[in-house]
């Protein structure tokens, strides 16, 4: 099952104000103190940003602007050779730079004339409900730090160039980002904790893992993929089945390892049809329907 807290760094506030980053265990930046004052800046201008502010602006440094380059240089490639069409048309269409690190509202400013999403500031975890919630009104919440530089082609948790080169991208898809608009919608509308989590568990599977066959090809749709450097050329190797929501919402994985198995569409618009049906119909009534155990 999805446990959404094992993905980032815990963030806390002190008495006196100080926001610290928690760096998880085996985390690249945990030895690096400059990375760790680093992380708490940009959770601290996330934490104190209000919906009616304009989106915190970083002043990112040129060994950020490096990782971003160094990641879009190699991702650019793999996305070619492993993406679905959909994704690629997507990523033409948003025409996200490739040399810098790119602000939050220029990427809502380049999906708002696609499919109206927008980006909006997290400093780390944001619980089920909002962040699955708010995607019914279009919004994205994302964080803004990037992975350690030391290791610009591995990250331990969602970082910037996951939320954007991969959500973004697929986002920049008005189908699939109907499909996120659908997941939100039956976010709010259920009201159990278990329901939820088989919410997060269809789209762990589908929009952040999901894989589906193009004219007889294995190719990627999920940012999670999209977004790795690593899981992008292994995901071939992995146990592929069709799409199984019960599976989805039943089967154990361990989310801090690449996915040993992936769930197929049968094309694009299959997926587009079956998952969307699924969030659309999704209700409190789906976790038993789905054979999930209670209190699972």
């Amino acid at each position: 099952m999805f446990e959404e807290a094992q993905l980032y760094s815990p963030v806390t506030t002190d008495e006196n104000g100080e926001v610290t980053v928690h760096l998880i265990d085996g985390h690249p930046g945990l030895d690096d103190p400059g990375y760790q004052r680093r992380r708490n800046q940009i959770a601290a201008a996330a934490l104190a940003w209000t919906p009616d502010q304009p989106t915190p602006q970083i002043d990112y440094t040129d060994t950020e602007h490096e990782v971003w380059r160094t990641v879009c240089e190699h991702l650019g490639p793999l996305h070619d050779r492993y993406a679905c069409r959909e994704f690629r048309e997507a990523v033409k269409a948003l025409d996200l730079p490739r040399d810098r690190v790119p602000q939050l509202d220029e990427v809502s400013a380049g999906l708002q004339p696609l499919t109206g999403f927008s980006y909006v500031p997290a400093p780390g975890i944001v619980p089920l409900e909002e962040f699955y919630g708010s995607l019914d009104d279009g919004v994205f919440h994302s964080t803004q730090y990037l992975r350690h530089h030391a290791a610009p082609l591995y990250t331990p948790e969602p970082d910037i160039l996951h939320e954007v080169m991969g959500h973004g991208n697929l986002l920049a898809d008005p189908q699939v980002a109907e499909l996120n608009r659908l997941a939100g919608a039956a976010a709010r509308r259920v009201s159990t904790d278990q329901a939820l989590k088989v919410v997060a568990d269809v789209f762990w599977f589908t929009i952040e893992f999901g894989v589906l066959w193009e004219h007889g090809e294995l190719r990627a749709y999920g940012a999670g993929i999209l977004s790795s450097y690593g899981e992008i050329e292994e995901f071939r190797s992995m146990e592929i089945r069709p799409l199984d929501f019960a599976a989805m919402a039943t089967i154990d994985y361990d989310i801090s390892h690449y996915q040993p198995v992936l769930f197929a569409a049968a094309s694009f618009e299959q997926m587009v049809d079956e998952v969307g049906t699924f969030f659309a119909g999704c209700d409190d009534d789906t976790p038993a329907r789905l054979g999930v155990r209670t209190g699972a």
